[in-house]
């Protein structure tokens, strides 16, 4: 009898959190499972649009916990879940990705090899649809078909528009 591979297991614990996750207005963004000693390390990033708080996380995690308790995807050898917002050092792929970024600066490697940096101003919900950015005041559309990698750049001390 063969054993699953990771993948199969990590792609099964996805699949069946999500239904139960979305209720809870939260998409699952990753699943990770490393070796620990005797132990495994489930790791799940969850996030929602408005970001996670500490209460998203607790609720999320009492309700993987209630679905992996009732489900033998993780067999019988012990683990310790973690559940985690998404981290900004996770890169940008999917369109919801784009929308909850909007307004934080972007470096985006795109597939020709060059790169750019600029700040989210919009973005589309379809896959095949693009971001809008704002690179040094000038606006450029960058179909998503054409990002390589994107990433967040994190902001010490940003200069904010004064309102008159």
């Amino acid at each position: 009898m063969s054993r699953p591979s990771q993948d199969t297991i990590r792609d099964r614990i996805e699949a069946e959190l999500a239904d139960p996750l979305k209720a809870l207005e939260l998409d699952v963004e990753a699943v990770e499972i490393t070796p620990a000693g005797k132990r495994r390390v489930l790791r799940v990033a969850v996030d929602k649009d408005g970001g996670v708080t500490l209460d998203d996380v607790a609720e999320a995690t009492r309700e993987v916990d209630r679905v992996l308790e009732a489900s033998d995807v993780m067999g019988e050898h012990p683990y310790t879940l973690e559940v985690t917002s998404r981290g900004v050092d996770r890169p940008l792929t999917l369109p919801r990705h784009w929308r909850r970024n909007a307004d934080r600066l972007a470096r985006v490697v795109l597939t020709d090899g060059s790169d750019v940096v600029g700040r989210i101003r919009s973005s589309e919900e379809d896959p095949a649809g693009a971001v809008t950015l704002d690179v040094d005041g000038s606006e450029r559309v960058v179909p998503y078909a054409e990002v390589s990698k994107a990433l967040v750049q994190i902001e010490f001390n940003r200069a904010t528009e004064e309102t008159d």
